[in-house]
């Protein structure tokens, strides 16, 4: 049984819908694929920041010795060395509150020769240390080589080891924060708008980033007070043609 004119419009006119639909659906996806095609493409970049600034504390330990063979004048010894040091640092512009005393440490070298019978020119032997913690970095800075001159009268003081040595520190990090991420982002935006031209891309917006660690450390090993900060921020950007 054959279909009538008027039932085929119908069928014709759903079709040519359907045939439309699915024309504008292809199109749509192809857009979709142009433009994630487009926004996958990326450059990755890194920006710098440095800064050099000086110290805002500085702790220094000094450590004293006093040796004797009587016990009671090792620690008279050293109760005298520690009020003459003390009395320094405060002549020196270093106030009371920023200097702390530690407590002796006493060795009895007679007690450590475990039974042998050899002689000890002095059995006891003590340290202690004195220390200095103090944003006046300037003032604690020129103190420390004019400490030298009370060794004439006859204080001994032991000679600095690795993890007893003065430090510098700067503790206003956050305050420089903000800044320094800024300059490394427009560093890295920098680097990778030149990327972009020489590729003859556009530039995009950022698809991800990485702050990076904040380090502080020496500016050199002559200059322990004035310290560097640096940071490396990295920067993934899309890219368009």
């Amino acid at each position: 049984m054959s279909l009538s004119a008027d039932s085929k419009t119908p069928a014709a006119l759903l079709g040519l819908f359907l045939f439309l639909g699915l024309l504008g659906l292809g199109w749509l996806l192809g857009q979709s694929a142009l433009r994630f095609k487009e926004y996958e493409r990326t450059v990755t970049v890194k920006g710098l920041s440095e800064r050099d600034v000086p110290a805002d504390i500085v702790l220094w330990p000094i450590e004293i010795s006093a040796a004797a063979n009587d016990l009671a004048e090792v620690y008279t010894k050293l109760e005298a060395d520690v009020s003459e040091i003390e009395a320094f640092l405060i002549a020196n512009g270093i106030p009371k509150d920023e200097i702390s005393i530690g407590t002796p440490a006493l060795v009895d070298k007679l007690a450590q020769q475990y039974g042998g019978t050899g002689a000890v020119p002095l059995r006891y032997l003590a340290q202690q240390t004195v220390s200095v913690y103090s944003p006046r970095v300037d003032t604690v800075r020129a103190a420390i080589p004019a400490l030298a001159r009370l060794g004439r009268s006859g204080i001994l003081f032991a000679r600095q080891e690795y993890g007893n040595q003065t430090q510098y520190l700067f503790t206003g990090l956050n305050d420089v924060k903000p800044s320094m991420v800024e300059e490394a982002t427009r560093h890295a935006r920098s680097v990778a708008a030149k990327f972009a031209k020489d590729s003859e891309s556009r530039l995009g917006k950022i698809k991800r980033a990485n702050q990076g660690q904040f380090s502080i450390d020496s500016r050199d090993s002559q200059t322990p007070h004035i310290k560097r900060i640096r940071v490396v921020s990295t920067i993934e950007y899309y890219l368009a043609d």
